[in-house]
């Protein structure tokens, strides 16, 4: 079975997964000129009066063209102040204090914070909702969660799916080279997200579908066979990419969880935003961070996980000698207030229970091989994935994004910031963790 954006509009896709893969969305129209199709996609969903939610950046991008176009609909608005809008409970309580319940549509005019935050609004009271995008960035588009901080600890809250997302390429070739930077590190992080679901579908029983990871693989392809043209301002890039982030977003929403297309790499920019949030410390573009850390992680996987054979007597001596107050006090102090539901979720999850990890011992120790195929088959080269991201203009090491100190660090917190078994926890099992931080 082949999925594509086309099977993503208004079909339902049995599997033999055993799912039946579905997205809500109704339209995806790209290309030249598409803003202008805005009016009659709002009265196709039966919008009367819609809420339109943007930023101070993606206002001047596009939101001002939207309120041109609707002309002589009614509609309330939201504009952010701040040039760069936080994900978090602050910034969905003032969207929701201004959301005018008269309004029968929410049109979210941005691309990540913008979109997630509208997501939610949508969801919360059950409208429809529109996007209008604003700069290849970001995967999430057309998923159906919002990557959101609550309470200091970084989720992919449920939402729901836009309707339809416009995507105008002569605004989407136009966007800030960072931002393109930002997707481009956004989509290389799936050759990590994919690899780790395969591998975490062998070792914890975890639902795969590998229909779901082919559609995504060709979604990097379009992005990185595109992105180069791309930073030329190149419609027909700005076309290849787009789509390539909207179905990496479809593939979230078909395998009805944000696995396909997040993995370690992801748990790192999560962390350092975290920490940004909690001590003012460096941060970045979402896809910029998870461009750093898809790095790192490759440099993990290509020198240290693939080259070494399980050793039972490493990993066991490591986990008979691991200090979980220790560890939870680490969270403490480098997580700040966000690494309390980290510790509470450990109480209920209790993966560093000695018979949990024995077991998972013996699955990663009989499946090795498959283990190493899979590495193989899905993890590039690090070289050529540092190419592609200086190409787009992307940091590729964290001492350029001011973080190099807390790289090694990271790499631990990243055990408990999801209930995911992501390459961090592999290397914990495998008793290779610290050994995995001195490399980074």
């Amino acid at each position: 079975m082949r999925l594509t954006l086309e099977t993503a509009i208004g079909r339902e896709n049995p599997c033999e997964c055993g799912k039946i893969h579905r997205a809500d969305l109704g339209d995806i129209i790209i290309g030249s000129g598409v803003i202008s199709q805005l009016p009659a996609l709002i009265k196709k969903y039966g919008g009367t009066k819609p809420f339109i939610l943007d930023d101070v950046n993606t206002r001047a991008a596009a939101g001002d063209r939207v309120r041109e176009l609707l002309g002589d609909m009614p509609f309330s608005s939201h504009t952010f102040p701040q040039s760069h809008v936080i994900p978090d409970n602050n910034a969905v309580g003032s969207a929701i204090m201004h959301f005018d319940n008269s309004c029968d549509m929410i049109i979210a005019v941005g691309s990540g914070v913008v979109g997630d935050i509208a997501k939610i609004i949508a969801a919360t009271a059950r409208r429809p909702m529109i996007t209008v995008g604003t700069a290849p960035s970001m995967d999430g588009y057309a998923s159906a969660t919002s990557s959101m901080a609550r309470d200091g600890l970084k989720y992919s809250v449920p939402s729901c799916c836009p309707l339809a997302v416009i995507g105008d390429t002569d605004i989407l070739k136009n966007a800030p080279p960072r931002m393109i930077a930002s997707g481009v590190g956004d989509m290389v992080a799936k050759y990590v997200s994919i690899c780790e679901w395969r591998i975490s579908n062998l070792i914890t029983g975890e639902y795969y579908c590998e229909s779901v990871a082919e559609a995504l693989r060709g979604a990097l392809r379009q992005v990185a066979d595109n992105a180069e043209a791309l930073t030329r301002r190149e419609a027909s890039a700005a076309d290849s990419v787009m789509r390539g982030l909207l179905l990496a977003g479809v593939s979230m929403t078909w395998a009805g969880l944000s696995r396909p297309a997040s993995g370690l790499e992801h748990s790192i920019s999560h962390i350092w935003d975290m920490r940004a949030e909690e001590f003012g410390t460096p941060s970045d573009f979402h896809g910029i961070q998870c461009g750093v850390g898809t790095l790192m992680t490759l440099k993990i996987y290509h020198q240290l996980v693939r080259p070494n054979k399980p050793d039972r007597a490493k990993a066991m001596a490591h986990a008979a000698n691991f200090d979980k107050e220790k560890h939870f006090a680490f969270l403490r102090d480098f997580i700040g207030s966000g690494s309390a539901p980290m510790i509470a979720a450990e109480a209920r999850d209790g993966k560093y229970d000695p018979a949990k990890h024995a077991a998972r011992f013996d699955r990663i120790e009989a499946n090795w091989d498959k283990i190493c195929a899979i590495i193989d088959e899905e993890l590039p080269a690090y070289e050529d994935v540092e190419r592609l991201l200086k190409t787009v203009g992307a940091p590729t090491t964290a001492a350029e994004l001011g973080l190099s100190d807390v790289a090694a660090p990271t790499l631990h917190a990243t055990c408990d910031i999801r209930d995911k078994y992501v390459g961090s926890r592999l290397l914990w099992d495998l008793g290779l963790i610290d050994e995995a931080a001195e490399l980074l």
